[in-house]
């Protein structure tokens, strides 16, 4: 899914695609996707933090942390939470920070944190949620987005979430569900857009997930991984042609052959699901689950 607060896209190996699961990698950063982005140059404050307000020092470090210097991030939000121990956002950041250096458990304890100070802080909440897919524990993702909705109900980041975790645990017609209705009120957002294709492709709707992506693809402000969503999704169609030629945008030329079997693999295991009389319980296509 999953699947913005455009999280760090990377490209799935074709190697970790086979290792480890293309669908459930994809999904993972569907859903975990933040608004940090690749560093293109440090992001130095105007003063020295130390002669900043409290609301001056947030302001540089969500700064620092948008354009991915998450050393600096770092050593201000720790600044902050030295100072300032009952700061929500300065709790809520160092966890943003540490959930972005993929440090999961130390980030869940300042949401954590957070949240005793300010229950219904909803960037903390969606913070824990995040961590628990990152953690598999997608019980726990389903409940807390769900308590994020249900105080702001039109939060696609969120919705976005949501998804995702009910895709990793199969249910792809509940994850569409809310997918769609997500997308009612957010209507052409792009993360929602992507994650409602992968669940259309992994759900063995390959052909409409195919649909829905091209509309996002268009658009130059698309999330990366929606480009390898859709070639998941021709591969399913049994297009290697096109699949293959939005693979070699982006892949050497080994991982795209790499990848095109895999895609090969996963139509044979659909064929076999579906040939399954109803009822046996078995997933239409494959969730592996990706290593710790």
């Amino acid at each position: 899914m999953k699947l913005t607060r455009s999280f760090r896209a990377r490209l799935i190996s074709a190697a970790a695609a086979r290792r480890l699961g293309t669908a459930v990698s994809l999904l993972v950063l569907a859903a975990c996707s933040t608004t940090v982005k690749q560093s293109i140059g440090p992001v130095e404050p105007v003063s020295s933090p130390t002669t900043l307000s409290l609301k001056g020092e947030l302001h540089v470090a969500e700064a620092a942390l948008a354009s991915g210097n998450l050393d600096l991030a770092t050593t201000i939000y720790m600044q902050i939470v030295r100072s300032h121990p009952d700061s929500v956002p300065g709790l809520t950041g160092l966890g943003d920070t540490l959930y972005a250096e993929g440090d999961h458990t130390r980030a869940n304890v300042y949401y954590d944190k957070a949240l005793s100070l300010e229950p219904q802080a909803l960037p903390a909440m969606t913070g824990k949620a995040r961590v628990a897919i990152r953690q598999r524990r997608l019980d726990d993702a389903i409940a807390g987005y769900r308590r994020v909705l249900a105080l702001s109900p039109n939060d696609p980041m969120a919705a976005a979430g949501l998804g995702t975790a009910l895709d990793m645990q199969g249910h792809h017609d509940e994850a569409q569900s809310v997918l769609r209705s997500a997308l009612q009120t957010n209507p052409g957002d792009p993360r929602l857009e992507t994650d409602l294709g992968l669940s259309l492709v992994l759900g063995g709707k390959p052909r409409e997930g195919v649909n829905v992506l091209l509309d996002v693809t268009r658009f130059p402000a698309a999330p990366a991984e929606a480009r390898q969503n859709l070639a998941l999704a021709y591969g399913m169609l049994g297009n290697d042609d096109a699949a293959e030629e939005i693979l070699n945008a982006d892949l050497p030329k080994k991982s795209t052959q790499d990848n095109l079997r895999y895609y090969a693999m996963q139509r044979m295991r659909l064929a076999k699901a579906q040939a399954n009389p109803p009822g046996t319980g078995k997933p239409a296509f494959s969730t592996e689950q990706k290593a710790q």
